[in-house]
């Protein structure tokens, strides 16, 4: 009975060791609650007279001005589950003329039982969304609630990007170019397809997508100089990865992974092969990341350019210090406010972040 007591002691200690994140706290920080009383910010966005647009995954979209929470009118049917709810949002480049924004979210039109993510416009107008157009619609839906991205950004030729996840059918999606799910997409503003996508002249292929193999990315942004396309994404049971996309590349989900399934068997025997992309870093344990953002700004000294990603799981966020496009260190920031949902620099050149359960926090460094 000893024995046996000893092997279940040390298997709890290694299971335990292994959840565990020794990421050391910076203190040279602290922060200030801009928008307080948020239950889960996923995505939001500064408009150009100051004020903040935020998504709440239940459903709602809110405008913050003059401390007070402004609900929109005019938002498209949500499909809520899991996941799935009310996602990112951004500005069009030129929204000051042309009052577009972009939002992603999870829709039960269409093809099937359930729901998919779905990406639109809209012109805001005041407190309320109009021209509502839907630009593009994963499909087939889903009844499962996991994996349905989804982050957007602009590139410095106004060609919209977005990220769709695998829904929690990893065997089929996120390598097979005909189906929605498990990939990067590229299409123009009014959800044209752009000639020069990798897969434009591919019989079969969905001509949106821009680079495969993917799981589920919850984060994407523009990196400041390179202007490349940076993304994150959700492994299983260790396996994060940070990812530089290229147009058609294939980032190897599930043929390859640093992770395995939750219960701990593998799912697959190998980490890299002939044509898959390795990734930038990998986690593990996961952190379970969400939002990305690069500090371009003069605000926090020699934090400049170091890149920020929220960590659910751990509830803090974490700052990646990088070199020759490697992480060589990481610490916490924010420790413990919450589960980091999403970051932003504002025009103000400081960092802004989305915590559940909590709301929009600024980070001033000491």
């Amino acid at each position: 009975m000893k024995i046996k007591s000893v092997i279940i002691g040390l298997i709890l200690t290694s299971t335990l060791a292994c959840a565990q994140d020794n990421t050391p706290k910076n203190e040279e920080h602290t922060h200030q609650v801009i928008i307080s009383d948020l239950s889960i910010p996923w995505g939001f966005t500064f408009l150009p007279d100051g004020e903040i647009l935020i998504t709440e995954k239940s459903g709602d979209l809110i405008i913050f001005k003059d401390g007070q929470k402004i609900k929109v009118l005019g938002v498209p049917e949500i499909y809520l589950r899991g996941q799935g709810g009310l996602l990112d949002v951004i500005l069009d480049p030129n929204f000051k003329t042309n009052h577009w924004i972009y939002l992603s979210y999870a829709s039960s039109n269409g093809e099937g039982d359930g729901g998919n993510t779905t990406i639109a416009r809209a012109q805001l107008q005041q407190n309320s969304l109009t021209n509502l157009e839907v630009l593009y619609k994963a499909s087939p839906n889903s009844t499962k609630g996991q994996h349905f991205g989804s982050r957007l950004a602009f590139d410095a030729q106004g060609l919209l990007y977005f990220s769709v996840g695998d829904r929690g059918n990893r065997d089929e999606n996120p390598q097979d170019l005909s189906r929605d799910g498990g990939k990067i997409y590229r299409i123009h503003p009014d959800g044209s397809i752009p000639k020069d996508n990798p897969f434009s002249n591919t019989s079969g292929a969905k001509t949106a997508i821009y680079s495969y193999g993917h799981r589920n990315p919850q984060g994407m942004t523009i990196h400041p100089k390179t202007g490349k396309i940076w993304t994150h994404e959700h492994g299983p049971k260790g396996g994060d990865e940070i990812n530089i996309i290229e147009a058609g590349k294939n980032y190897g989900w599930p043929v390859i992974s640093y992770g395995v399934n939750y219960i701990g068997t593998k799912f697959t025997d190998i980490t890299e092969k002939e044509g898959m992309e390795q990734p930038l870093h990998y986690w593990d344990p996961s952190i379970a990341p969400s939002g990305m953002a690069f500090i371009s700004s003069d605000q926090y000294g020699d934090w400049k350019g170091n890149l920020l990603i929220g960590s659910l799981k751990f509830q803090y966020l974490d700052m990646c210090t990088l070199k020759d496009n490697k992480v060589i260190k990481e610490e916490r920031l924010l420790d413990g406010l919450g589960r980091v949902r999403t970051v932003k620099q504002g025009p103000d050149g400081y960092i802004y972040v989305g915590i559940e359960n909590l709301g929009i926090v600024k980070l001033i460094k000491k």
